[in-house]
């Protein structure tokens, strides 16, 4: 932390298309939030990066961009990229993925939250109190070698590589997720989601997650192959708890994730490694809503209240971990009662009048304190 328990530096990506417009209100919120709470300072630093810095500069991620949030105590994540902006050999722009590389960001966090009055797909009324966490491993997996697969005219080739290193640290965090969940009054469940009945390295991811799972006897260990689990997660989930899989599933399975809430501008992420971390919402950057104040803001705001919670562990910050609970029961109080209806799932609420809804519940719960 930087200057001890009086500031702390968070390293703000703002991005392109509706990342500036979903970001701006997050920043504002989270200033004011800790600032009633008396808790350390949030000291936010933009920084370019994106498809939009690329078209002015031809680069997307500068080491200039990269040294500010090594510096910083997280990194909160507009959104980036945009489909019309690419590089030379036809890929999008992504610099959220370089982050992950060259943080070593190997847990991706991907939280299936719901609460009443949420407007979501499944008419089941459990599906309004959904509490699951996917967790994808984020440095290798089939994205481990994007880049460096072979194309004929004939035929393509990528490569899936799965490691015990990356493994084991992907269910060490898996495990202890499920612990603390537990301690807060859940089931303690890690699910592992895996094709191990048809390709040879998800049978070794399914066995190094066996082997894991000796080590939390605490924690309840179940498997399911995917196909299964995307049936299950539509029909039935509630049954689970945390889920853990390889990177490629993890990216299918935490949008159907996004769905269960609504869309992805409920959505909120997290990208963890051992000394780094970036908070993002799940959504893109939508270009064809930006400048409308169209865009739902909420999954940013559930993206800072992770990031506090995150701050307030490693450094033992009972203000941000409070400021996490009281930002997360705002945006929970502001959609009851069906309040909200996001222009996203076809109502009138945009980014305004979304962000107004939070800072008044947000004001009222600081109020009740």
């Amino acid at each position: 932390m930087s200057g001890g328990n009086s500031k702390l530096t968070v390293a703000v990506f703002a991005g392109d298309g509706i990342g500036p417009e979903v970001t701006a209100p997050c920043v504002a919120l989270l200033r004011e939030l800790m600032g009633e709470l008396g808790g350390p300072v949030l000291e936010f630093t933009d920084v370019e990066a994106g498809a939009g810095l690329y078209q002015r500069t031809g680069e997307a991620l500068p080491q200039s961009s990269l040294n500010i949030a090594a510096d910083a105590d997280a990194i909160l994540l507009g959104a980036m990229g945009n489909p019309d902006v690419r590089y030379p050999d036809g890929t999008e722009i992504v610099p959220q993925i370089d982050l992950r590389d060259y943080f070593e960001l190997y847990a991706g966090v991907r939280p299936v939250f719901t609460a009443p009055g949420m407007r979501v797909p499944l008419a089941d009324p459990r599906a309004q109190a959904l509490d699951l966490v996917i967790i994808r491993e984020s440095t290798e997996g089939l994205f481990a070698h994007r880049g460096e697969g072979e194309e004929t005219a004939e035929r393509a080739t990528d490569r899936l590589t799965i490691t015990r290193g990356a493994c084991e640290r992907l269910f060490d965090f898996s495990f202890e997720l499920a612990r603390q969940r537990k301690a807060a009054g859940g089931p303690g469940i890690v699910t592992c989601v895996d094709k191990a009945n048809v390709l040879r390295s998800f049978g070794y991811f399914r066995r190094l997650f066996d082997e894991r799972a000796e080590r939390y006897p605490d924690i309840e260990t179940r498997h399911i192959y995917v196909d299964a689990a995307a049936l299950a997660l539509v029909k039935q989930p509630w049954v689970f708890d945390v889920m853990v899989m390889e990177n490629l599933l993890g990216d299918i399975l935490s949008d159907l994730g996004a769905g269960l809430m609504g869309g992805l501008g409920m959505a909120p992420s997290a990208d963890i490694g051992a000394a780094n971390a970036v908070f993002q919402p799940c959504h893109g950057t939508a270009p064809d809503i930006a400048g409308q104040d169209k865009a739902n803001p909420t999954a940013m705001f559930l993206s800072g209240a992770m990031m506090l919670e995150w701050l307030g562990e490693p450094h033992d910050v009972p203000a941000c971990r409070d400021g996490a609970a009281l930002f997360r029961v705002a945006v929970t109080d502001a959609f009851a009662d069906e309040a909200l209806f996001p222009t996203e799932l076809g109502g009138e609420d945009g980014t305004s009048a979304i962000t107004e809804q939070v800072r008044t519940c947000l004001a009222a719960r600081l109020a009740g304190r």
